[in-house]
Parts: structure tokens; C-alpha cells; sequence
């Protein structure tokens, strides 16, 4: 097995550049505002290099395994089908699981639709570069 580690790692920092645009200009409000929190809880008692730090991290093993899971059909991969892949991924496995967690949490709808919807384009950009790089 060849693991296209340029992609790997171009992917999952894509994914953490999403997710700062995402929760942050985009929905970064609305999110917090779904989640009950202030700016100011947001700010207290984290630790921001070990939460970024993290993040990266299980960005890099989410591109790992999807690469991982590209390599497993016969035929390479190309943009199409990486996009058609990573879209099952993240509306068929991840949002339909964040929506049941949610459901049972009584989570409000809107941050459903952020969170899910976050996964859904982290995925779609993995996809993609994916299937440019690959």
C-alpha cells in the first residue's frame, strides 16, 4: 500500500483551515449561541495549543484512513469518485450519527445543521484534494 502522505497532510490542514472559517466568520456566532456559551467561556480555562493541537492531529487521521480507504478499490480514484466517497462519508456515516447523538441530547436544530454541516465540507475538501493530489 502507497500512502500519499503529501495529501495526508495537505488534507488535514485544509480540514483545520475549515474549521476556523467555519466556527469562526461563518457560524461562529450562531454556533455559540446554539451551544449556550459566551466568547468569554469560550476564552476561560482552555488550553488552545493542546485543543488545536489535537485537532490537527485527528485531522491527520481522518486523512489517513480516508486515503487509507481509497487505496482499497481496484480501479485509482480520480476527483469524481473521491468527491462521491467522501460525501457518503460525511452525510451517510458522520451527520446521520451527530444527528442521533443530537436527537437523544435535545440538541437544538440549528447547531445540528452547523455541526453536520461542518463535517459534510471537511470531507468534501479532503475529497477533493484527494482526488487532485492522489
Amino acid at each position: 500500500m502507497h500512502f500519499h502522505w503529501l495529501a495526508i497532510v495537505v488534507a488535514a490542514l485544509a480540514g483545520f483551515m475549515v474549521g476556523g472559517i467555519w466556527y469562526g466568520p461563518l457560524f461562529g456566532k450562531a454556533w455559540m449561541k446554539a451551544r449556550g456559551l459566551s466568547e468569554e467561556q469560550l476564552k476561560s480555562g482552555a488550553n488552545m495549543p493542546l485543543i488545536f493541537g489535537t485537532t490537527f492531529v485527528l485531522n491527520l487521521v481522518a486523512a489517513f484512513m480516508l486515503d487509507h480507504l481509497y487505496q482499497t478499490y481496484d480501479a485509482p480514484v480520480g476527483l469524481h469518485h473521491s468527491l462521491v466517497i467522501a460525501s457518503i462519508i460525511g452525510v451517510g456515516f458522520i451527520a446521520t450519527s451527530i444527528g442521533v447523538n443530537y436527537l437523544f441530547s435535545r440538541m437544538p436544530r440549528a447547531l445540528f445543521l452547523i455541526d453536520a454541516g461542518y463535517w459534510i465540507v471537511i470531507y468534501l475538501v479532503m475529497g477533493a484534494i484527494f482526488g487532485l493530489l492522489s
